[in-house]
């Protein structure tokens, strides 16, 4: 698409990634492996795109892969105002949690954003270590949760290991209501009955990713839509206004 627009001689071409693949191939983690989110980015740019546009990055340094403009946008005002609202007054002792020690300044960015509705939030995290893709070694908490409402942020949700071993761990710690966040529902798997089956209340999500029917049918799953979040950017980018303005808490 980027190559055709660029032969119909077009002045700019933004591509716009809700879900940026590949981007935990970030970086070689044993011998022999590609890092894949680079090679992405290479792609990209040399079919002729001129900036990108992705929403929550696996991690920041994925726009150093590029050598043109990338448009990093936070979902967490979305997945709290539309996600959240419902439960905003019933929440108590809020406390933000990071699945792991590389995702809390994600977690950060969200507990700043529920001060805007006037909640003070506390932080915790898990030390996590795994011996391999997707398969979790061994957690464990950092912080307390006792007698909180507990909110899981992530930026995506694959076969929700990590999900629900870190619900299971806060719930042991006494945790009173267990909540998350994602930006990005891959759903791998058996995801969706581990949601099921675990003290996790409610999973708040948007659709950067095109829910499966059996997603959108457990009650459990919240969708939020990132639509309007994303025609906000692509009208600032196109009247070449700044972008920051969109997350002033940021």
């Amino acid at each position: 698409m980027i190559d055709a627009a660029k032969r119909a001689s077009a002045k700019r071409i933004t591509a716009v990634l809700p879900y940026y693949g590949y981007a935990r191939q970030d970086r070689k983690t044993k011998p022999r492996v590609p890092i894949s989110a680079a090679l992405v980015a290479q792609l990209i740019e040399a079919a002729g795109a001129n900036r990108v546009m992705a929403l929550d990055l696996h991690c920041g340094q994925i726009q150093g892969f590029f050598r043109i403009p990338v448009d990093n946008l936070y979902c967490r005002p979305v997945l709290i105002q539309d996600g959240f609202k419902p439960f905003l007054k019933s929440l108590k002792n809020v406390c933000v949690v990071s699945p792991d020690a590389g995702g809390t300044e994600r977690a950060d960015g969200f507990r700043m954003g529920l001060k805007k509705y006037g909640i003070k939030a506390t932080m915790a995290m898990m030390n996590k270590t795994r011996k391999e893709a997707n398969k979790v070694c061994s957690m464990e908490l950092v912080g307390d949760v006792k007698d909180c409402d507990a909110i899981i942020v992530d930026d995506m949700i694959d076969t929700a290991g990590t999900l629900v071993k870190c619900a299971e761990i806060l719930k042991e710690n006494g945790a009173r209501r267990i909540f998350a966040a994602a930006t990005h529902a891959l759903f791998n798997g058996n995801a969706l009955e581990k949601i099921t089956n675990s003290p996790l209340e409610k999973v708040v999500v948007s659709d950067s990713i095109p829910l499966s029917p059996e997603a959108k049918k457990n009650p459990k799953i919240v969708r939020v839509s990132c639509a309007k979040l994303l025609a906000a950017c692509i009208q600032k980018v196109h009247d070449e206004k700044s972008v920051s303005d969109l997350f002033p808490e940021s």
